[in-house]
């Protein structure tokens, strides 16, 4: 079935030509799932893979706004809605001035995965636009937002499609979204969306459950090898809301979290980010609209700022030893270079924050060097999970506490790293063959709820 599974991939890449991010998901993906071929046959019969690689449908539209000058600026849309074969389409949208159809279709994909790993009732999809919220005033985020959501809005539904938040949407952008949406619309579907604003049906625990649930996943890696999270060594990257959560829950379960990291470089806290005051700190520097991670460095002058670089390199550059590396920026953020660097250092864990942060090439380099990695679909997944379950308390009109939902996001979490250990220990021999666990759990169910449902 390796013929098979490599004919999809090269078939992929010519059918969505220069979207290397797409491409590169598919074969990290794909070239995981040959052994399930191989015990499947059935799978190329009805064209499974074809089928999966390929959105179930896809959207581009023009959004016209005008700025606080008066000027009219046009920016492109896009919602990609993937797979639907478990529930409705979910995932977030993507606000940056690179986004382009591969980088949607990239997230759409993995998002089919990450989804169904969460044993919830959700689909794939993704969305965004080239639309930069840096640097804009609110007015004209939410003139922006509206009309984005005049296009979006004949498109989704609680039972179709439910957008969240991602880089660059946050809860105000939400909260612009659902109100245009519920204007347009005249109805309060306040499953619509997710990452909405507490007085109106959000989730509390909501803002922090991808960083949590990543050191969560992280924790039961350590675990399964027989070490614990306490007094752990730990460097992240990012500042925005997904390493200001991992920090958070690092801090709370007592280890140390040592870097963080921007455009412009990263901070090395020697101190480690230990107190709740420092914690606080990175959501101010994400809501200062600078996108620079430096003001650290002079808020708490115990820390250093390493211009240009980022942290991978902080073993040798500090001169100290990690236990664990959590890249919570963006995707491609961890080279050759970068996985060469970690594995010099002597850390042996690695678990993705960020959607794909590592080059397929790095990837293989630290799991043939025996680095235990966790990969981005599983660990990741607290935030999607904890969407599903404010779909699930708007649904319900009820209202979950932060112990409701903390409970369900770690039980999920350590249900999810379950899955990714068992079937790479089924198909790999190897319990932190996560990488190859994690692919092959979450196609696992969406197989078998498609081939239940025909040729559709």
């Amino acid at each position: 079935m390796a013929n098979y599974v490599e004919r999809v991939i090269e078939q992929c890449k010519a059918n969505n030509p220069g979207e290397v991010e797409f491409h590169q998901t598919v074969e990290e993906v794909l070239t995981s799932l040959a052994p399930v071929m191989d015990a499947n046959p059935q799978y190329e019969e009805c064209a499974l893979l074809e089928r999966l690689v390929e959105p179930e449908r896809g959207v581009t539209f023009r959004v016209v706004w005008v700025d606080d000058e008066g000027k009219v600026q046009v920016n492109k849309g896009y919602r990609y809605q993937f797979n639907s074969a478990i529930g409705p389409y979910k995932g977030g949208l993507r606000f940056a001035p690179g986004v382009y159809p591969g980088i949607i279709k990239f997230l759409g994909f993995e998002q089919i995965f990450k989804n169904s790993l969460t044993g919830l009732p959700i689909g794939g999809g993704k969305g965004g636009s080239d639309f930069d919220p840096n640097g804009k005033s609110d007015a004209e985020v939410m003139r922006f937002c509206q009309a984005f959501m005049t296009e979006l809005y004949r498109h989704i539904g609680p039972d179709t499609d439910v957008p969240a938040g991602d880089l660059g949407v946050g809860a105000r952008e939400i909260g612009y979204l659902f109100g245009q949406y519920k204007r347009i619309t005249d109805r309060f579907d306040g499953g619509v969306l997710t990452g909405k604003h507490i007085p109106y049906g959000g989730l509390l625990g909501r803002t922090e459950a991808t960083g949590f649930g990543i050191v969560w996943y992280a924790e039961e890696m350590l675990k399964a090898n027989g070490e614990e999270i306490k007094d752990k060594v730990v460097a992240i990257s990012g500042f925005g809301n997904v390493a200001w959560g991992t920090a958070w829950q690092l801090q709370r379960l007592g280890a140390k979290c040592i870097t963080i990291s921007g455009p412009d470089g990263y901070i090395y806290d020697p101190e480690g980010i230990s107190t709740d005051e420092k914690v606080a700190y990175l959501l101010e520097l994400r809501s200062s609209g600078k996108n620079i991670c430096a003001p650290y460095a002079e808020k708490f002058p115990e820390a250093k700022f390493f211009a240009g670089k980022k942290p991978w390199t902080v073993q040798q550059d500090a001169g100290i030893k990690v236990d664990m590396f959590i890249p919570c920026a963006m995707q491609n953020d961890v080279h050759m270079e970068h996985a060469k660097a970690i594995v010099e250092g002597g850390c042996k864990f690695y678990c993705e924050g960020a959607n794909m942060p590592t080059t397929n090439d790095a990837l293989a380099y630290l799991m043939d060097e025996m680095v235990a990695v966790g990969p981005a679909k599983a660990a990741n997944a607290g935030g999607v999970a904890c969407s599903c379950i404010e779909m699930g308390q708007c649904a319900g009109h009820t209202v979950f506490q932060h112990e409701d939902v903390y409970a369900q996001l770690h039980q999920i979490m350590q249900n999810i790293y379950n899955a990714c250990a068992n079937a790479g220990e089924k198909y790999y021999g190897n319990k932190n063959a996560l990488v190859q666990g994690a692919n092959i759990a979450g196609f696992e169910r969406v197989a078998e709820a498609m081939m239940a449902q025909g040729l559709v």
